[in-house]
């Protein structure tokens, strides 16, 4: 496929214009940051450890009529996706208390919620993407109802596909982000991706932490819990085609 010209480059991925009109090249970048920026470094093998977790997840989900914008991998840490009108709403699904919800709550890291817990978060690095609900996303016209309780649905789907299929890895699925677009049919999709950068997984005998946490917190051992992540998932997935 003929890359054409970068569009964007954000904290953790490049876009290209690949010269069609239906997809997008991205190029997951080993770059990471953390509270809003203002913590930066390197994760060696970030980018292809996160364009394969991404894209073994966004082929299982799709096998469950999930709808992402995943096309195919190609190189070492590209992934061509369907082009999207990205909704500026991150969607934020939480089954344990950790990190700014266990702070804001005042409760103890690890505390299991009696239910999940779903939060809207507008998506603006300049505001520091506020926590928003529903009004605030039709006052500001950043979605419409229909469609923010569509991404609320497929949230509350792909946290119950993917819980199962990571305690078959001896994985806990703590919290997780998700970005939705639309497609040229005005349909919600799933979009960005879904990683150990998105998502927080601790193993689920020892409570240890295989995510971005590592870096945030200064915990050492990063690449190896990515690696860790991708290892299990791998496993687990042929296990699951076989």
């Amino acid at each position: 496929m003929p890359v054409k010209e970068k569009l964007y480059e954000g904290k953790a991925k490049i876009i290209f214009d690949t010269g069609r009109s239906d997809a997008y090249l991205v190029e997951y970048k080993d770059d990471a940051t953390a509270f809003n920026a203002q913590k930066r470094g390197t994760i060696g093998d970030k980018g292809p450890v996160n364009r394969d977790v991404s894209a073994m997840l966004f082929r299982y989900l799709e096998e469950r009529g999930i709808p992402t914008h995943y096309v195919e991998s190609v190189g070492e840490r590209e992934m061509v996706v369907r082009r999207l009108r990205m909704i500026p709403v991150e969607v934020v699904v939480r089954n344990v208390a950790a990190g700014s919800l266990a702070k804001r709550l005042g409760l103890e890291e690890g505390t299991v919620l009696r239910r999940p817990v779903l939060e809207f978060y507008y998506k603006d690095d300049d505001l520091g993407d506020p926590m928003i609900n529903e009004y605030h996303i039709q006052a500001l016209e950043l979605a419409t109802l229909e469609q923010v309780r569509e991404m609320a649905d497929l949230a509350w789907r792909v946290n119950e596909e993917l819980s199962a299929l990571l305690e078959k890895a001896g994985l806990r699925l703590i919290d997780f982000k998700l970005e939705f677009g639309l497609d040229e049919a005005g349909r919600v999709v799933l979009g960005d991706e879904i990683s150990p950068d998105t998502c927080r997984f601790w193993d689920a005998r020892t409570g240890e932490k295989l995510d971005k946490d590592r870096f945030r917190r200064d915990l050492g051992g990063v690449e190896e819990a990515y690696q860790e992540v991708l290892r299990r998932l791998r496993e687990v997935l042929h296990d699951v085609a076989g």
